[in-house]
């Protein structure tokens, strides 16, 4: 991975870097590498947590498992990240049934080198805040979220985010408003001089 001096932002380009995984599906372990992605054509979620054997992070994965099929569809992979190691991942995944369902890639980001990429290791704990990070098939970080250890996230949100940014990968011309869910909603078409002061009506069209 390259060397990095700052966390990468939305509108980036992501530095290659892999993570050892466990796979639930295999019931062994595994690579992910960003590079790989990007040649399979793949978008990447990246979701970081904290710990595994905590509280917050096994609703999370909960809810994570539940739209798994719904994020493969849309064309990403999900991975998610903590600083554990790969045998915690399994042990907690066996032992949690909060994480029955889990069947993602979990990365073990043991050096936090990952989590330092995006901004998200703690360096005084060397734990992950809860960061959430979107990144297209070219590498390009485009959206991210993060936040405190005591407030999980919204997985249907993170999935309508996933969806949007693949609408608008393929649609240059349009932008998806606040309560676009799916392609077909209204989106916001060529926006420019003439729609200043008349988003309303470009919403009723």
């Amino acid at each position: 991975m390259t060397n990095v001096t700052s966390p990468v932002q939305v509108g980036q380009a992501v530095p290659d870097f892999t993570l050892e995984t466990y796979l639930p599906t295999k019931r062994d372990f595994g690579t992910f590498s960003l590079a790989e992605a990007k040649k399979a054509g793949k978008w990447t979620v990246l979701f970081f947590y904290p710990a595994d054997f905590t509280f917050v992070c096994a609703t999370e994965f909960a809810a994570l498992a539940d739209q798994y099929k719904a994020f493969q569809a849309a064309g990403a992979e999900v991975i998610t990240v903590s600083t554990d190691t790969k045998f915690t991942h399994l042990a907690w995944r066996d032992h949690e049934g909060e994480l029955a369902k889990v069947e993602y890639p979990m990365g073990a980001d043991r050096t936090g080198a990952v989590s330092k990429l995006f901004g998200v290791y703690m360096e005084a704990i060397g734990l992950a805040l809860r960061g959430s990070f979107i990144i297209d098939p070219k590498g390009v970080l485009q959206s991210a979220e993060v936040n405190f250890l005591n407030v999980g996230r919204n997985v249907e949100e993170l999935l309508r985010k996933l969806r949007a940014s693949v609408h608008c990968s393929k649609h240059g011309d349009e932008v998806c408003p606040a309560k676009w869910t799916k392609t077909g909603d209204v989106t916001l078409k060529n926006p420019g001089a003439a729609m200043v002061g008349k988003v309303h009506e470009a919403l009723k069209r």
